[in-house]
């Protein structure tokens, strides 16, 4: 199984093994909304999702599972996430396997796409739901990123937008 946001910081799941692992042809945007996580019904917050994109790397982190263990995350991604069969390409060694990604696309009722940075750098500042805000989400996922030596320039743009400035 392929973790691409909080499920690479966020590990509240038996795993057999876990390593460093890339995906070809997506990216990452903060496009699906969270009403059950980092927002509410009434005021959804911004989380990652997976977008189609030709010649694009995704990094995150890949986890051996028990079939068992599925259970609990499709309850924890139930808001608009399906599982997708995905070819993993695991850690330096370049081994290739296949694996699944949750992934919530456009046509699930809590997408809520693209909007200018600047406007969902503030829709995740003011967000907060049963899990937390919204900001530490992003500020997770940013530093967790980092730590896997992946500089996603989505992820990082918007977490410069959310940081104070240190001549401040």
């Amino acid at each position: 199984m392929f973790g691409y946001g909080s499920l690479i910081y966020k590990v509240d799941f038996p795993f057999l093994q876990r390593e460093v692992a890339s995906i070809r042809g997506w990216q990452r945007r903060f496009w699906q909304g969270s009403h059950d996580h980092r927002g509410t019904p009434e005021s959804p917050g911004r989380v990652v999702t997976l977008i189609p994109a030709r010649g694009r790397v995704c990094m995150g982190v890949a986890y051996l599972v028990e079939h068992a263990v599925f259970e609990h995350l499709d309850h924890r991604e139930k808001n608009g996430y399906q599982r997708f069969p995905v070819q993993l390409t695991l850690g330096k060694a370049d081994q290739v396997t296949e694996g699944v990604v949750y992934v919530a696309d456009q046509d699930n009722p809590a997408f809520l796409g693209s909007a200018p940075l600047e406007e969902v750098a503030r829709h995740i500042n003011r967000a907060h739901g049963p899990s937390g805000s919204n900001r530490d989400y992003l500020l997770h996922l940013a530093e967790a990123l980092r730590e896997i030596g992946d500089n996603d320039p989505h992820v990082h743009a918007l977490e410069a937008l959310l940081q104070p400035s240190a001549d401040k």
